[in-house]
Order: structure tokens, then C-alpha cells, then sequence
């Protein structure tokens, strides 16, 4: 009885000290997250047809272009690393005109947003004379510093896919041209109809 109760006793001294000493997982923060975040493919290589590919790929720019924003509101935008984040963030644009991000800013600005979250997400092609004009339609949650909800709301972006051909390889480059930007009326016209 006394090996007994003293093998019970080695079992549960061997297993409190395995379960203390397990390492606790350290959750990794907002700028470990997006440090890396640049205009580079990042998608899996599972196999998509081409219009779930684009929606994923255009779901996941919106929502690094949105992270790398709040992260450039929350700073003081006079460090060298928001001058990183900036350039980081135009670079997901075709142009380099700073107005195509100035009114994302203004409003993550005026809503104090810390983080944003995208959500359903639609990708339309409008044809318009000779070109086509590629439009996402999204809808974002902003939260506050204390994770609360700010409120959800739709938006709206044009982007293009810019052929960049790598060795043997039919290979697109992603770039929004407006993001915010209107999305063009349907044609169709109304009235009544009989």
C-alpha cells in the first residue's frame, strides 16, 4: 500500500511539474502582424478558379491596406517608421498621389479607429467603351481602442490587375486605383412599365 501511495504521489508531482512548466503562447501584436504587409502575392497555393482568386486576393490587399492605415493614425506620423508605413501603404496604389489616401485617413481620424475588420465582399467588372473598370464593394467594421464597434460600413474600390509576366508565367500584379471610389449607376433605367 505504502508503494502504492507513493507511486500515485511520484505520478502527480510528474505531471503538476509538466503542466507548470508549459510555455504560455505569447499573442503577436498589431505591428508584428503587419510589419511584413507589402504589395507582394501572399495568397495559398490551393487551387482557385480565377474569380475566387480574385476575390480573395482583393479581400486580403483591402484588409492590409485598412491594417497598415489604422496603424499609421495611431502613430505620430513624424517617426521614420510612419514614414515606412506610408510608403508601404501607397504602394498598394497604382499612382503615388497621396489624395487617394488622405480621405481613408480622415475618416479612421475622425472615427479614432484602432482596428478595422472586412467583411463580405463583392467584385463587379464594368465595361466602358473599350476598357473594363474592376470594382469592389465591401463592407468594414471599425472598432476603438477598447475593441468596441464603431459601426459598420460600405465601401467601395476600383482596382486593376497589371499583367507582370515572370518566366513562363501569366502573372498579375494587384494596385487599387481609388479606393472610396463611387461605384458606376446600373443602366438600367427607372420608370413604369406596363
Amino acid at each position: 500500500m505504502k508503494k502504492l501511495n507513493n507511486s500515485i504521489a511520484l505520478v502527480l508531482v510528474v505531471l503538476f511539474t509538466a503542466l507548470a512548466c508549459k510555455k504560455e503562447v505569447q499573442p503577436i501584436s498589431d505591428l508584428q502582424k503587419i510589419r511584413n504587409n507589402n504589395n507582394i502575392k501572399s495568397y495559398p497555393v490551393t487551387k482557385m478558379d480565377s474569380a475566387q482568386a480574385i476575390e480573395f486576393i482583393t479581400k486580403q490587399k483591402i484588409q492590409e491596406l485598412l491594417d497598415l492605415s489604422t496603424l499609421y493614425t495611431s502613430g505620430n506620423r513624424d517617426t521614420e517608421i510612419d514614414s515606412v508605413i506610408y510608403a508601404q501603404m501607397q504602394s498598394y496604389f497604382a499612382d503615388t498621389d497621396s489624395s487617394r489616401l488622405s480621405p481613408l485617413l480622415r475618416q479612421l481620424d475622425s472615427l479614432k479607429v484602432k482596428n478595422a475588420k472586412v467583411g463580405a465582399l463583392t467584385v463587379k467588372k464594368e465595361v466602358k467603351n473599350t476598357d473594363s473598370l474592376d470594382f469592389a464593394k465591401f463592407e468594414v467594421e471599425y472598432f476603438d481602442s477598447s475593441d468596441r464597434l464603431i459601426g459598420k460600413f460600405e465601401k467601395h474600390a476600383q482596382y486593376m490587375l497589371k499583367l507582370s509576366p515572370v518566366k513562363f508565367k501569366k502573372e498579375f500584379k494587384f494596385y487599387f486605383v481609388d479606393f472610396g471610389a463611387k461605384l458606376p449607376k446600373d443602366s438600367t433605367s427607372v420608370g413604369v412599365t406596363k
